[in-house]
């Protein structure tokens, strides 16, 4: 018999979604639609996702990973593009390409996949328990130290997708292949510092105005605001999106756990 979940679905939609469920109830080791929307759970013990060990190894990555994994593409692509550089063609524009792949494209990415993607609205309780893996794990448990970055099962894939956006526009639209190798170079360099300012944000005692203020940032996304504030290495697509409350609307601080504990550092 179908779920609840499946009514209302054409045909073969009834057929796929009632298949995908099975799937992920064979799979997962809990029930995401059971947890409350915006439950915190303070377990220092991380949440089983899976019943298996081996996919359960996957969920849990270190920001050491990240930086070991993709630091050496970053150089690859860099060498890449200094190789293929056209003759005769500053060098100016190898920099501004490298740039805006660090502080345009990969930023607008992170605010576009954390708001759209991660913070979907699920229709039903397969895309509840997808949605959970993805990121509603981390607002769940967001002290868990080894579920702050993004495993390689979902950044590879991403990676993947992007380099093919990236070579459509670039190379057959616009015709300027050279620029892909140096814009690939500075998103992935821009992806490696918003895990590894997001591991700051929940685990460092922030220094500086500008660190301070992106901990604040997201801290207050995570237990104040967590359908705004989807930026993480800046607030300016936020602010440009207006899905930055302004100052004055702010509630009073809190107490205890939650923004002046983690603010300060945990």
């Amino acid at each position: 018999m179908l779920s609840p979940d499946c009514r209302g679905l054409a045909g073969g939609e009834v057929y796929v979604e009632a298949r995908c469920m099975k799937l992920l109830e064979d799979l997962m080791a809990l029930d995401a639609s059971a947890i409350p929307h915006g439950e915190i759970n303070s377990d220092p013990t991380a949440v089983r996702l899976f019943r298996s060990r081996w996919l359960e190894f996957f969920t849990h990555v270190t920001p050491q990973a990240v930086v070991l994994i993709w630091l050496p593409v970053v150089a690859f692509f860099v060498a890449l593009g200094v190789a293929r550089w056209p003759n005769g063609l500053s060098a100016v524009w190898f920099v501004a390409a490298f740039a805006s792949g660090v502080a345009l494209l990969w930023t607008l990415m992170e605010y576009i996949l954390h708001r759209f993607v991660f913070h979907f609205e699920p229709r039903n309780k397969t895309q509840a328990q997808i949605l959970f893996l993805f990121h509603g794990i981390h607002h769940f448990q967001p002290h868990i130290k080894t579920r702050l970055v993004m495993p390689p099962v979902v950044s590879v894939p991403l990676a993947i997708f992007f380099y093919v956006l990236f070579w459509l526009v670039l190379d057959v639209i616009v015709g300027a292949p050279y620029l892909l190798a140096p814009v690939m170079a500075g998103t992935i360099l821009g992806y490696i510092a918003y895990d590894m300012v997001h591991y700051a944000t929940h685990h460092l005692a922030m220094k500086g105005a500008v660190m301070k203020f992106l901990k604040r940032h997201h801290m207050e996304h995570h237990f104040r605001t967590p359908e705004m504030r989807f930026g993480v290495t800046t607030s300016m697509w936020d602010q440009i999106f207006r899905t930055e409350p302004p100052r004055e609307t702010r509630p009073a601080e809190t107490s205890g756990r939650g923004i002046s504990s983690d603010v300060s550092g945990s």
